[in-house]
């Protein structure tokens, strides 16, 4: 599993210089678009980075936790969190050419996936029992 986080987030920093080279290079140039289409564009833009960062992060610090429901629960969490950032990218290729007339599906997706995610990962740890207190007085393991 920390593999595919390191994957994910190296493919999604890959995929967010790729959109910022598109956005450098667009024809017509970005200044010249509506201030919304162009608030789209960035928006989606950095989604995508915080996904990438979320699943590099992951990957470098990823242990898997004890059989049980957190370990069912640590997997679901790494499932959101690996598919949002190919729900952010195609935020980003679907999304702006719509405009504000349409609803936001993929952003709102891609990012429900990430807080989704995230916070499965902040319960799968805060329980575990590696996080648990020691007797009074007592230091917490080293690493």
């Amino acid at each position: 599993m920390r593999r595919l986080h390191l994957a994910a987030g190296v493919l999604a920093v890959v995929a967010f210089l790729i959109t910022g080279q598109f956005m450098r290079h667009h024809i017509p140039p970005m200044v010249t678009m509506s201030d919304s289409a162009r608030l789209m564009y960035r928006s989606r833009h950095i989604y995508i980075l915080a996904g990438g960062l979320v699943n590099l992060v992951l990957g470098v610090y990823w242990q898997r936790q004890a059989v049980g429901w957190r370990r069912l629960f640590q997997s679901t969490g790494s499932a959101f969190l690996v598919a949002s950032p190919v729900l952010l990218v195609l935020a980003f290729v679907i999304e702006p050419g719509r405009g504000f007339q349409e609803e936001m599906r993929w952003s709102a997706a891609g990012l429900y996936a990430l807080f989704a995610g995230s916070m499965v990962h902040l319960v799968c740890g805060a329980t575990s029992e590696k996080s648990l207190p020691g007797p009074p007085g007592s230091l917490p393991p080293r690493d």
